[in-house]
């Protein structure tokens, strides 16, 4: 239990540093003077941390979980110093980006290590345990940053992270001195660590750009994708060739390993771009305030760690995880459908449509990483949990990209039919604040006809997810089923 502890620090410092920050971007934007690049400190964390995520697991197979974890905690625990330190906005985003390299590896250097340390049979119970971090910090880092901000300065949202990284270090080099420390021989694989984390690094952004409202047609945007894209092709032929690469392709010749990164990549793709969109639908359609539209969230955010309780009981008592994968991806996509055509202002019947996508996505989580370790010999788990953990970063980062750049599509199309907003102000801030304006008779009318056209934009988008999301199933079918090991090598000499 205190290797748990630890490791659920670490994980908490991670989650909690991808939502605290949200809530406190427009004073930030206003004291820095820099709000063209307010979206950035979130997105440099997200990108950054997404990209390491591989190479520190493959690090922690080959140096130890110890030592790679602790680099990782020390190196967030400083960038979270000069996070807080900052005086423009481009300092806070380098910052942000060094802090996003140590998040990626608090998350899945920890996902590894209780691999190493509870055996598979078990394993689904304590993933359960990091689904509820996950949903703690997502529910907590709002309210927090909220109140820090306003009682205290937004800086503090930074100088928190400072016990919490110091207790976490103390706790996780104590703990785990007693694990394997990497003893066998290694080459690291820095030019292939080069190639993967500059290639995704630019299309990465390149989503994030179009994301963000940007064309894709200019030389700036479409020069990172091709430059992402063809480095990520000479990281393939790369990794072909040397000895010990740093992500093994092999292993995702693996069925098993490669249809449980598909579906956690389809998982976070809706969980985090729901996430987002479903409380911009409770404003524009619902006419909701802010914070009235994230309370409405928590029913979404309260399911996925209980249907990851649950799913973990059910692996520990069944020792089987085709089956709870198999019904979260049915059930997934009919709840997108459901969304989409509930009314947002029918608050009972809407949470209850989150309820079953949430339980549907918390159903998939601890299953799908299980049965990837399972899948895999003991001395890949750890490159092999990091896998899983990018897939589904990854998955949350295109998805918000990717559902985004469509809505922004849709909602221009549908506000150009709308006579008065084809003038020389922007559409979309002229629908957000028309769909915002009070009940008065001069408004009321422009504030009707811009919620119809945002509900068809967000109905039809919400299809299109659910159309994504049908590709799970077909998938889980064709996975392989096969009984959980009852114990690791490691967690066996533990005892």
């Amino acid at each position: 239990m205190q290797i748990i502890f630890g490791l659920m620090l670490a994980i908490l410092l991670g989650a909690l540093e991808q939502s605290i920050v949200a809530v406190v971007l427009p004073e930030i934007a206003l004291q820095l003077n820099g709000f063209e690049e307010m979206a950035w400190v979130v997105s440099a964390y997200l990108v950054a941390s997404t990209v390491v995520t591989p190479i520190y697991g493959k690090l922690s197979d080959l140096l130890g979980r110890r030592s790679v974890l602790s680099f990782a905690i020390v190196l967030f625990f400083l960038a979270s110093i000069a996070c807080a330190l900052a005086q423009t906005m481009p300092q806070l985003i380098i910052a942000r980006v060094l802090q996003g390299l140590g998040g990626g590896g608090l998350i899945s250097v920890s996902q590894a290590t209780i691999a190493d340390v509870v055996p598979l049979r078990d394993r689904g119970r304590y993933q359960g345990y990091v689904s509820g971090v996950w949903a703690v910090a997502s529910m907590a880092g709002p309210v927090i940053g909220g109140y820090l901000a306003h009682y205290l300065s937004w800086r503090w949202i930074f100088w928190i992270n400072l016990p919490l990284a110091l207790l976490a270090l103390l706790v996780v080099r104590r703990a785990l001195k007693h694990l394997p420390a990497g003893g066998r021989r290694h080459r690291i694989d820095y030019v292939g660590a080069l190639l993967f984390g500059g290639g995704l690094t630019g299309v990465l952004v390149f989503l994030t750009r179009l994301g963000q409202g940007q064309s894709a047609a200019t030389p700036q945007t479409l020069g990172l994708l091709v430059a992402g894209m063809a480095a990520m092709v000479l990281f393939v032929w790369q990794e072909r060739r040397v000895a010990d690469p740093m992500i093994p392709l092999d292993m995702l010749r693996v069925p098993t390993v490669t249809i449980c990164c598909i579906t956690l990549f389809l998982c976070f793709f809706q969980l985090i771009a729901m996430s987002v969109l479903l409380p911009l639908r409770f404003q524009v359609v619902g006419g909701v305030q802010a914070d009235s539209a994230a309370l409405r969230l928590v029913p979404l955010t309260l399911s996925i760690p209980f249907g990851a309780f649950i799913s973990g009981r059910l692996m520990t008592w069944s020792g089987r995880y085709k089956p709870l994968q198999l019904a979260g991806s049915l059930v997934a996509p009919l709840a997108i459908v459901a969304l989409a055509f509930v009314d947002p202002h029918a608050v009972l019947l809407t949470a209850l449509v989150m309820v079953m996508l949430g339980l549907a996505i918390g159903l998939q989580l601890p299953s799908g990483l299980v049965a990837t370790q399972n899948a895999v010999p003991a001395h890949q788990v750890g490159v092999a949990t990091a896998l899983t953990a990018f897939s589904r970063m990854l998955g949350g980062a295109v998805g918000v990209a990717v559902l985004t750049t469509v809505l922004i599509a849709l909602l221009r199309h549908g506000g150009m039919g709308i006579a008065d907003l084809a003038g020389g102000e922007d559409i979309l801030m002229s629908m957000f604040h028309r769909a915002m304006a009070g009940g008065d008779a001069g408004t009321s009318a422009d504030a009707g006809a811009v919620r119809a056209a945002a509900e068809v934009a967000f109905r039809t988008l919400f299809l299109l997810s659910a159309a994504v999301s049908l590709v799970a199933p077909f998938l889980v079918a064709r996975l392989p089923e096969a009984t959980l090991r009852g114990s690791t090598s490691v967690a066996a000499s533990m005892d």
